[in-house]
């Protein structure tokens, strides 16, 4: 190959000059043959550059193959490489890869001084150069965009604001369709070749690989982890499902281990269960990997039953209650919102747990971020929800079945004390007391006996001492206070349930029996039921608990019930013991009969 001079000319020098001279004075033969030499070796130099540019680009085409395959799900790092290949070999400033989406394309990656912004959209429209080889499928090219104004209003524009003169397009196909495009672009006035464009089209088709390559990788990698969520699940589901068959009547394993699996589908969250007891939620069992923030979150229990509350009016409203951000809580939250962020917790999605038409708790994720949760995250929450419901109704069924199974078995061991002490009603009562303490889950219980307007003890089961102790001085017990409850039964006839002793009048005025029952019992909550025969006053039965917690009305009617066979005992016993007596009274008549009434009877007959 010849050497070229600065100015671009041959080198000259005195041999090349000899050389010329006799090349003219030389034979035509001999000068046809050196031109023929001349030109093969043109023709080697045009290969040897073509062959060097393929084997350049080729070197191109393999970093970027190589790229994709060793980072086939970083997108950005593959097409980071493409433009930058791209711009060296196709001799270009700068280089813009953008990706169609919807009828926008926004930048996907960029190489070059020009400015663009990555993540930048703009339509999608015939008025740009890359709008349009998207919207035709086909390379554009345009030698100036600033004279080409009227065709390319948008690019041409764009170009005034950057600087650039030339620009070539080249759409990203994939099955026939244009997923987005790569362009070219020069500062001055300087078309590319069609080597250039062909090239580019190259790495078109390497950046729709890598894109393909990366949706499906996503797509196999979103396939792969909802599989695995599905399965965890599934496991979660059944385990919740085993802990249910396993544990019928007792219901907080069930509890326990719905909100253990929740901790393991909902990382980092707190997850709870919340039951409503007597107009107030309680926390019922609470789960987080963290014990701090659980017992943090323990200590918001209870409030109240109030729309105020998000758990409460999740549970009111009998739907979903969510808080990204609790600090951003509407203004009628204000109250529950406060309370909340006592745990230092931020957002918090409730789902009520409905039995029928009413709820009777809600199942809550807690989360210490502000945000919400996914829609599959709710449906998870929601399918746990309904396993909780599950397992309460299952406890509540059993338990229902176990309670008349043992009330029928409590009546027929009173009927067979009955039946077994004719005319003794001590074992009768102690019966009654024994299973109506029992069953109806009280500490202790009395039975009484009323006449002529007084109540005197009959029997008693389970008294504390101190107590004891103080009735064997006070065996009878007089109407003398109007708030006395056996008082009130007395006028009322009717049951009578004192949630908490201490808030009644006879203890607040201090009634020294009440007093006692406070003080030296411990008794706070009682019921008490009058035994009625005929409308008529026979006695009371009393059962207490030591804390705050009122009967529920299947104990005071299995107690009713109780009162009711005390009454029958009290009548056998009168009517026996009448028929004993008679019995007695004709026995005596007949030993003090005459007996010579019998003789003169017999003298007459014959």
């Amino acid at each position: 190959m010849r050497r070229r001079s600065r100015a671009g000319g041959p080198a000259k020098s005195p041999r090349h000059k000899a050389v010329t001279s006799g090349w003219r004075d030389a034979p035509e033969s001999v000068r046809a043959r050196d031109s023929s030499v001349a030109g093969q070796e043109t023709e080697v130099a045009r290969l040897t550059r073509e062959r060097d540019e393929a084997l350049e680009q080729q070197r191109a085409t393999a970093e970027v193959l190589k790229i994709i395959s060793a980072s086939p799900t970083e997108l950005q790092t593959v097409l980071e490489v493409v433009v930058r290949s791209a711009a060296r070999f196709c001799e270009a400033d700068d280089v813009t890869i953008f990706e169609l989406d919807g009828e926008y394309l926004h930048t996907a990656a960029h190489w070059g001084a020009v400015p663009q912004e990555i993540g930048g959209r703009f339509p999608c429209t015939r008025g740009s150069v890359v709008g349009r080889a998207v919207l035709e499928r086909k390379p554009i090219h345009v030698t100036d965009l600033r004279a080409e104004a009227e065709e390319f209003p948008e690019g041409s524009a764009f170009a005034r604001r950057h600087g650039h003169r030339t620009i070539t397009a080249v759409p990203l196909l994939r099955e026939g369709m244009a997923a987005g495009a790569i362009s070219l672009r020069r500062a001055e006035v300087n078309p590319f070749t069609d080597k250039q464009i062909a090239l580019l089209g190259t790495f078109a088709a390497q950046a729709v690989i890598a894109i393909e390559n990366t949706r499906l990788l996503n797509e196999l990698g979103q396939r792969t982890a909802d599989l695995s969520e599905s399965l965890e699940q599934q496991t979660a589901t059944s385990e919740v499902l085993r802990v249910i068959s396993n544990s019928l009547s007792d219901i907080q394993p069930v509890f326990e281990s719905i909100v253990q699996s929740g901790v393991k589908l909902f990382s980092g969250a707190t997850v709870s269960i919340a039951l409503v007891d007597n107009g107030m939620v309680r926390a019922a069992a609470v789960a987080d990997c963290n014990p701090t923030r659980a017992h943090a979150w323990r200590g918001v229990f209870p409030f109240p039953l109030t729309r105020e509350y998000m758990h409460s009016r999740a549970i009111l409203d009998r739907k979903v209650v969510d808080i990204p951000d609790v600090e951003r809580a509407p203004a009628d939250l204000a109250v529950g919102a406060k309370n909340f962020l006592r745990s230092g917790q931020r957002a918090v999605t409730v789902v009520p747990l409905m039995q029928g038409d009413r709820a009777i708790g809600a199942l809550s994720v807690i989360r210490a971020a502000p945000g919400s949760l996914s829609d599959k995250q709710l449906a998870t929450l929601k399918t746990y929800a309904d396993q909780a419901v599950i397992a309460i109704e299952n406890a509540r069924l059993l338990n229902e079945l176990r309670r008349s199974l043992e009330q029928q078995t409590a009546t027929a061991d009173v009927l067979r004390v009955v039946s077994s002490s004719p005319g003794e009603l001590e074992p009768v009562f102690q019966a009654m007391l024994a299973n109506a303490v029992r069953i109806c889950e009280a500490k202790f219980g009395m039975l009484f006996r009323y006449d002529l307007g007084a109540f005197h003890t009959a029997a008693a089961l389970g008294l504390p001492p101190a107590y004891a102790e103080y009735l064997r001085g006070h065996a009878h017990v007089l109407s003398e206070h109007p708030h006395n409850p056996l008082t009130l039964v007395a006028r009322t006839k009717e049951v009578l349930l004192v949630p908490d002793i201490t808030a009644e009048r006879a203890y607040i005025e201090r009634n020294p029996r009440i007093v006692a029952l406070v003080e030296l019992a411990g008794a706070r909550t009682m019921v008490t039921v009058p035994m009625l025969k005929d409308g008529e006053l026979l006695g009371a039965i009393i059962i207490y608990r030591r804390e705050v917690r009122p009967f529920t009305e299947k104990q005071i009617a299995l107690l009713t019930n109780f009162a009711a066979q005390a009454v029958i005992a009290i009548e056998n016993t009168r009517l026996l013991n009448e028929l004993r007596q008679r019995t007695s009274e004709a026995v005596r008549a007949e030993a003090h009969r005459p007996a010579f009434n019998l003789r003169r009877s017999g003298r007459n007959r014959h």
